[in-house]
């Protein structure tokens, strides 16, 4: 288990004092995939750092597995690093090595044997599923294939918690869901904690369990992830779950946000239901939704003529499993 216990980090700049974190509170539980996002400038990129102390808490705890890592010292630290690994968005692979010898590489700074190094590296190449390429040179590999790579070297030493800071912001985002679905599945394997730092909400909703939203250096929101797309609650969280929102100009005070969270895909459009079974005609001002599996998922924002016709949608579409509507404020 991670514990993140008030938390604060301050670096000093010609400025002044600079507060990144300010009474951080997170629990990470073994073997869970947890997401921490927040816009640029919100401190998570910080955070990660402070969970494995490349950066020193000002204020705080970082305990793993009951241990708390400020009181260690830097031997120490090394050990517990053998067992927090980290893959970023640039690769950070060696060029001049080959990708078996980058896979071996934190082995041997260990001092394990060559024979035993590389048995260990092909058996974390198939993994990856890129037992071919152990010859291969990065220069020689796609985008995904040198993150698959960097995945590999960073499971080598056998950790128990990998934390990924970005790690799919350079990808296309077919190579985006190819990377997430592999690390769920080493997260479903391995049983591994995964720590995922992102500013994307689509990846946290793909992989995690658990999310917690930073703004300006403090955690906005945290839970479970269906529940805070389903509703969220801060403003910051509303910001990331419905961008869309800054992007519609409301020109009627009587607006609806209809999210749809796995309900019934049905032949007959929802709109038109209302219209039918309700007579009360909705304008659509914007929508992303889709269907997986049956199942409608996405958002929709609504406008009524008046008052009367809004509270009818709002109670009539809140009885339909899987929908949730609520009043749309001061959209531009």
């Amino acid at each position: 288990m991670i514990e993140i216990k008030n938390l604060s980090k301050s670096f000093e700049t010609s400025d002044g004092s600079l507060d990144a974190l300010k009474n951080i509170n997170i629990t990470i539980a073994d073997g869970e995939i947890f997401g921490i996002i927040g816009m640029s400038g919100a401190g998570k990129s910080t955070l990660v750092r402070c969970i494995n102390m490349l950066e020193r808490p000002t204020e705080g705890e970082v305990v793993i597995d009951g241990v708390n890592l400020l009181s260690l010292k830097e031997k120490e630290l090394r050990e517990i690093r053998r067992n927090v690994t980290m893959i970023f968005q640039g690769f950070n692979l060696l060029m001049q090595r080959n990708c078996l010898k980058n896979i071996c590489l934190p082995l041997e700074l260990e001092g394990v044997n060559k024979k035993d190094a590389k048995k260990r590296a092909l058996e974390l190449l198939d993994l990856v599923g890129l037992s071919d390429k152990a010859k291969a040179y990065p220069s020689q590999l796609s985008g995904g294939q040198q993150q698959r790579i960097a995945i590999a070297r960073a499971l080598a030493t056998n950790p128990k918690v990998l934390l990924c800071d970005e790690a799919t912001s350079a990808l296309d985002p077919k190579t985006t869901r190819s990377i997430l679905s592999l690390i769920r599945d080493i997260n479903n394997k391995l049983g591994i904690t995964v720590i995922v730092i992102t500013h994307q909400m689509s990846v946290i909703e793909e992989i995690c369990d658990k999310v917690a939203i930073l703004d300006n250096g403090e955690v906005a929101e945290i839970g479970e992830v269906a529940e805070i797309f389903r509703s969220p609650k801060s403003k910051a969280a509303k910001s990331l779950v419905y961008p869309e929102d800054n992007e519609v100009e409301v020109h009627s005070e009587f607006a609806l946000r209809v999210v749809f969270n796995g309900a019934e895909a049905t032949d007959t459009p929802l709109i038109a239901q209302l219209a039918i079974e309700k007579n009360i005609a909705a304008n659509i001002l914007s929508a992303s939704t889709k269907s997986i599996g049956n199942k409608a998922h996405g958002v929709m924002i609504l406008s009524f003529a008046d008052e009367k016709s809004l509270v009818s949608a709002k109670q009539y579409l809140n009885q339909i499993d899987g929908v949730l509507s609520e009043e749309v404020k001061n959209v531009r």
